[in-house]
């Protein structure tokens, strides 16, 4: 993801700011760290205290010690504030949450949440977390900020109240990309997944979404499948260089995602089964 949110690329200084709200032992962060041409400043708030311990300590092992990792839940309590009592900003933003939360929203009251996250776009599904991770993401980048979120496919197509927001972050222009993922990918699911790639910066041009459909490219790895380099490097390469390439990759305009939309049929990225 790294790659993908173009921190490699980026003119980075030691105030370049990232952070991941749902950091784990802190792997994720130290990649996109390690990415950059400076030493960024590297924050991540974790639930687990036993995780987020770990995740001080692979800060420190990995040449981070300033990073900030804070132990706590990221929705009911972000850590991370400014003076005046309002969620910090980040120049990046990476995630790889917890599939479909179903208790997300414990300790918070989603249609009063002190924060805005959802005042724009609307409350996610009571047991359906994955967009309140993306939505708090959305918030906590700055203006020009750059993100990325693994999420479960589904968040693609399922209706209702994830339908509604979906539509809003698309007419912002906030997602610049989706990547279907193999399924089976990731331990403790087998279901498929996808990278969502947002970039605020100039979003009120944006007159597409940039669609990668990799659910084919991996290797079986015992009772797993894992992308190959092979497999990595022609995401990366696509994405960057926004290559279209017959079912495999193409720009979807917003007129054909809200078309589709009003038909009820997704485009066909969306469904994994190619252009």
């Amino acid at each position: 993801m790294a790659k993908i949110i173009g921190i490699h690329d980026a003119p980075t200084t030691n105030n370049t700011t990232v952070y991941d709200p749902t950091c784990g032992s802190g792997s994720l962060l130290l990649k996109v760290g390690s990415e950059a041409t400076a030493n960024v400043t590297l924050y991540g708030q974790e639930k687990d205290a036993a995780t987020s311990g770990l995740a001080r300590m692979n800060m420190i092992l990995h040449n981070n010690p300033t990073a900030e990792i804070k132990q706590g839940n990221t929705l009911a309590n972000p850590l991370f504030m400014t003076e005046e009592g309002d969620l910090k900003t980040f120049d990046y933003v990476v995630a790889n949450p917890p599939f479909s939360d179903k208790s997300w929203s414990k300790g918070i009251d989603p249609l009063d949440d002190l924060y805005g996250r959802f005042k724009h776009f609307g409350v996610p599904p009571a047991k359906q977390g994955d967009y309140a991770y993306l939505l708090h993401i959305v918030r906590s980048l700055k203006s020009s900020g750059k993100g990325a979120i693994i999420l479960p496919h589904g968040v693609l197509f399922r209706g209702n109240a994830e339908a509604d927001i979906r539509s809003k972050l698309i007419r912002k222009g906030y997602i610049h990309g989706i990547i279907g993922l193999p399924a089976n990918l990731f331990y403790g699911t087998g279901i498929p997944a996808c990278i969502i790639v947002i970039d605020k910066k100039e979003s009120h041009t944006r007159k597409g979404i940039f669609m990668i459909d990799a659910s084919t490219g991996y290797m079986k790895d015992g009772p797993k499948n894992r992308l190959r380099d092979m497999d990595l490097h022609k995401i990366v390469d696509v994405f960057i260089r926004q290559l279209e390439i017959p079912k495999y990759s193409r720009m979807v305009g917003i007129a054909e995602i809200e078309k589709k939309r009003l038909q009820s049929q997704p485009p066909a990225l969306y469904r994994q089964s190619g252009t």
